[in-house]
Parts: C-alpha cells; sequence; structure tokens
C-alpha cells in the first residue's frame, strides 16, 4: 500500500506576455490533457480557413449519418474554392468524402458531406456549433464546413488545436487524417489523392495534419505530433513559414517536455481507514522542476457507502492538468 501526501502550492511569476504581429499566432498543446505548452496570441480570434474541416469531419463522423453512397447535388458541385472536382448527379461513398476532405481540403465534398447528416448546409454547421458548445470552444463559431471567409467565422490557435485532439480520439478520424495516400475506385469515378500536408512524408513524429488557405487568412497549419510517447498538437495561423515554424516548435517542446509519471496506479491510503484506487497512472509532459509544483488533491465524496468513487486532479498553478477518477473504500 502507497501512501500519497497531498499538498497544495501556488506558483508566482513576474513574466510579461509577449504579443506577436497583429493578425499571426500559433500554440502548442499537449494533445492528451489539452495544457498549453507554448504560445504567442493563442486566444486570440482569428480565420482559419481550412482547418475548419477538422470539425466538419468530426462532427459528420459523430453525427450518426450512415456510411452510404451521397448523391452530389449542384449547390455541392458548385462549391467554391478548393476541390476535389465532383459532378453534380454523380454518387460517392460518404468515407471516400471525408478522404478527400481531409487529404485534398475538398470544398465540395465538405458541402456534400454537410448536406447528408445535417439536412442541409445550415443545418450541419449548427451541428458544428452545438458540438464546439459541449466540447467548450468559447471563442470558435462557424458559418460554413469548409472554412470559406466570413467575419464571423474565427476561433483561436488554441482552441484549434483543442480541436484536432479531440477529433484524433475518434479511430475513423485518426485512420483518415493519418493517411498520406487514398485510391477510391467508384462505380463512376476513381480517384487516387496524396495528402496536401507534406511533413507527413518526410518527417517521421508529424502523423497527422491539415492545411489551410485564404487570402483572409493566410496560410494555417495543424500538424499533430508523436515521439517517445509525447503526443503534442502544434497550430500556426496565418504564417508564411509554416512548415518550419511547426518543426521548429516541436522540436524544441520535445526537447523541453518530458513524460513523467506523477501518480502511480495502486491503492492509496488517504486518511485513517479511507483508501482509494487509482485504476491507471497519471502521466504529464513537464518542464524541468514543474513536478515539484504539482499539487495533487483527491476529492471525497460525502456520505457513509463503504464504496464509492472520487477524482484525483493534478494542478500547476491554477491550472488543472489532470484528473483521474478513483474508488473510494472505507
Amino acid at each position: 500500500m502507497m501512501v500519497v501526501v497531498l499538498f497544495l502550492s501556488m506558483l508566482w511569476s513576474t513574466g510579461v506576455k509577449e504579443v506577436s504581429a497583429a493578425g499571426q499566432a500559433w500554440a502548442v498543446i499537449d494533445a492528451d490533457t489539452g495544457r498549453l505548452l507554448e504560445g504567442h496570441n493563442e486566444n486570440v480570434r482569428l480565420p482559419i480557413a481550412s482547418l475548419t474541416k477538422i470539425w466538419t469531419a468530426f462532427t459528420f463522423l459523430e453525427s450518426g449519418a450512415p456510411d452510404e453512397d451521397i448523391l452530389i447535388t449542384p449547390q455541392a458541385a458548385s462549391a467554391e474554392g478548393s476541390s476535389i472536382y465532383l459532378q453534380q448527379g454523380m454518387s460517392i461513398d460518404s468515407e471516400a468524402l471525408l478522404y478527400g476532405l481531409m487529404l485534398r481540403s475538398g470544398n465540395d465534398a465538405a458541402y456534400a458531406l454537410s448536406e447528408h447528416a445535417g439536412g442541409s448546409m445550415e443545418g450541419f454547421v449548427d451541428l458544428m456549433n452545438e458540438k464546439a458548445v459541449v466540447y467548450g470552444l468559447e471563442d470558435t463559431f462557424f458559418t460554413n464546413p469548409s472554412g470559406l471567409h466570413d467575419e464571423k467565422h474565427l476561433s483561436t490557435a488554441y482552441e484549434t488545436a483543442l480541436m484536432m485532439s479531440y477529433a484524433m480520439e475518434n479511430d475513423k478520424f485518426r485512420e483518415i487524417a493519418t493517411a498520406k495516400n487514398y485510391v477510391y475506385e467508384g462505380k463512376e469515378q476513381t480517384y487516387s489523392w496524396r495528402n496536401k500536408h507534406r511533413l507527413l512524408h518526410y518527417e517521421p513524429t508529424a502523423i497527422a495534419g491539415k492545411t489551410g488557405f485564404t487570402k483572409a487568412a493566410g496560410r494555417t497549419l495543424v500538424t499533430y505530433f508523436e515521439k517517445d510517447g509525447k503526443n503534442i498538437v502544434v497550430v500556426t495561423l496565418n504564417d508564411g513559414n509554416d512548415w518550419n515554424t511547426h518543426q521548429e516548435l516541436s522540436a524544441k517542446v520535445f526537447s523541453d517536455y518530458k513524460r513523467v509519471t506523477v501518480a502511480k496506479k495502486g491503492v492509496y491510503a488517504l486518511l485513517p481507514g479511507v483508501e482509494a484506487e487509482l485504476k491507471t497512472p497519471i502521466e504529464l509532459l513537464l518542464k524541468k522542476g514543474e513536478k515539484g509544483q504539482l499539487a495533487n488533491v483527491a476529492h471525497i465524496p460525502r456520505g457513509n457507502s463503504e464504496t464509492s468513487t472520487g477524482l484525483w486532479t493534478v494542478s500547476l498553478g491554477d491550472q488543472v492538468l489532470a484528473a483521474h477518477e478513483i474508488i473510494i473504500e472505507k
């Protein structure tokens, strides 16, 4: 049996937040916890262009829409912007459309998927915004499923990174987003697509991502990196040197942060006659010196039940980095 010492600590900072050039932003998060690791203007609301399609794909996959052939309407076939060249009246499998959406950024695919799952493009956008609220994306709002510019269609670098981390928890989304190439052989048409995200083709730690561009947004990019058990998401908005920026930021974070076990799985004595079982270890990405500043707190429910569930939280300053369920035995 292990004994845990519960403590609280406070961090004091005299640093001044650096503000980058107007209209540019970036964020790096721990994909497993959502913690912001590095950033500039990460909470400034900006256009995100086709990074929108991450949420489009995620919303479609979790909408319950059947995986079946979709008839391409005139509106979908004539969608403005980047295209996978769908023809009016053709039928194509919804899975293929998701690959065309993520690998080639097809606005026509986005329109077709939205009509199928939402009944209309507008109905689907409502679903996207509802899902954003559920996931706590308070600074994100969509007006279309493709990322075409609209003054109200905005998010932040930080929340866009969160979108990618949430979506990657969906197995089908992960399968699609990590694909380097895809071939679809349909009854009416054969397509062969190569993922536009160039880092996936030559950077071993880059496993998924999405590109974007509009004149208003500039170049936008998200990359999901994995290395030595560390999972991070990098987002840049309006960065003309984004490929190099993503490699530099990921290399810096992988060097600066270590994956640390802050609580091992097992049974802990919390109080006389009260034990808590943590069934999975709690692991976090931490910089040197941060482990000693963590606060571990076990939340025990009131009542006299012999067995109940509680919560183990790990915080750094006023930010909760992890929250795991524990089994309380009295």
